[in-house]
């Protein structure tokens, strides 16, 4: 988990930029706020897009990506 943490307008932020978790033997993408994303990384890292679970997408979506579903 990546959090951004800070003051602005004297006022206290955080927010969750990256937020990955093992699950099943896969990566389960929460959230990626990244500029470029994560996923690209972890395929030239050669991890299978089989292994890889785009969970910001809702459960009914994720069988239309080339990822895991679950």
């Amino acid at each position: 988990m990546l959090v951004t943490v800070g003051w602005w307008q004297h006022r206290r932020f955080r927010g969750t930029t990256l937020y990955l978790r093992l699950k099943n033997d896969k990566i389960w993408i929460e959230e990626d706020w990244l500029e470029n994303g994560i996923t690209d990384d972890l395929l030239e890292a050669d991890v299978p897009k089989e292994d890889i679970v785009l969970a910001f997408h809702e459960p009914s979506m994720r069988p239309y990506t080339e990822f895991a579903v679950a």
